[in-house]
């Protein structure tokens, strides 16, 4: 009897150890699987994170290099504003300095204060460098603004009395522009051979005793209240509120004004062909910017492009 009792609680704690045995080799391999899925999440989750910082990288845009600018407020700024987006798509970032004058501008290009300048043409960028010592050269020409004659005291021109009082730029090649159109009017007739670089000394016949009237070209539009007519360049024009429309002339296209006095995009000499001087000219003659411009001034611009 004894006997068996010990056969029956060896048999009892063999099964106990078997059993024990059996328990901590599934909580093993549980374990072990759940630890391998971890690994496989960690694993599939980095790579993820990393796609996903890639794909992050691809889309950042560039970072824009500055290109900066100086130019009248209309319609020079106006119109470098509807060449900003392409500009953004060549890599550059516009920043505009505006000017009310003509002098500041061409300084501070010279100095380097700008990349370039856009508010002037030709004749007028070879006066000022023949008299300041500036090399600045156009890197090319974008519009054409033409000259109008508008009406002050006086509502026409034939209604002009002797002696009327008439305001023109004061600076010469604006001036000798104003006078031009003054004698297409038959209202004066100059020297022989004067052409682009007349001033009213030049003038040789003057039938209406007309008072010429030399003001700075930004102010000639605020003296329209105290003369009878005043010939106003295109862009202090607009600035002004003026239309070209409602000019009681103004500059035909085929004249030597219109092929003379395209604006142009300035820069120091020896920058004509830099990659910013590229970008901004391809911007400027781009079909963008010429719909803007025949769409918004109404023919007090003209794209020669």
């Amino acid at each position: 009897m004894r006997k068996n009792i010990g056969v029956i609680a060896a048999a009892l704690l063999a099964a106990a150890a078997l059993s024990a045995c059996g328990s901590s080799t599934e909580e093993t391999t549980a374990a072990a699987t759940e630890s391998a899925a971890e690994s496989t999440e960690a694993a599939e989750s980095a790579e993820a994170a990393e796609s996903e910082a890639a794909e992050a990288t691809e889309a950042a845009p560039a970072e824009l290099e500055e290109l900066v600018v100086g130019a009248s407020p209309a319609p020079h700024a106006e119109i470098l504003e509807a060449a900003r987006a392409v500009l953004e798509e060549k890599g550059y970032s516009l920043k505009i300095v505006e000017y009310t004058d003509y002098v500041q501008p061409n300084l501070a290009l010279d100095s380097g204060d700008l990349d370039a300048n856009y508010f002037q043409h030709l004749p007028y960028l070879e006066q000022f460098n023949a008299e300041r010592g500036t090399k600045l050269v156009s890197a090319g020409a974008i519009h054409y603004e033409p000259f109008g004659i508008y009406a002050g005291k006086t509502a026409s021109l034939d209604e002009l009395a002797d002696g009327a009082k008439v305001a023109v730029p004061n600076d010469a090649t604006n001036e000798a522009r104003a006078l031009l159109l003054l004698e297409a009017q038959g209202l004066i007739q100059l020297k022989e051979g004067a052409g682009l670089k007349a001033t009213k000394t030049d003038i040789v016949e003057n039938p209406k005793n007309l008072d010429i009237l030399e003001v700075e070209a930004a102010q000639v539009p605020r003296s329209l209240q105290d003369v009878d007519i005043a010939v106003i360049n295109g862009n202090y024009a607009i600035e002004a509120g003026l239309k070209v429309s409602d000019a009681l002339a103004a500059e035909a296209p085929d004249s030597e004004a219109a092929t003379t006095y395209g604006n142009v995009v300035a820069v120091q000499e020896g920058k004509e062909n830099d990659p910013k001087t590229a970008a901004l000219i391809e911007a400027l003659t781009s079909d963008t910017v010429k719909e803007f411009i025949e769409s918004t001034y109404d023919g007090a611009v003209v794209p020669l492009f």
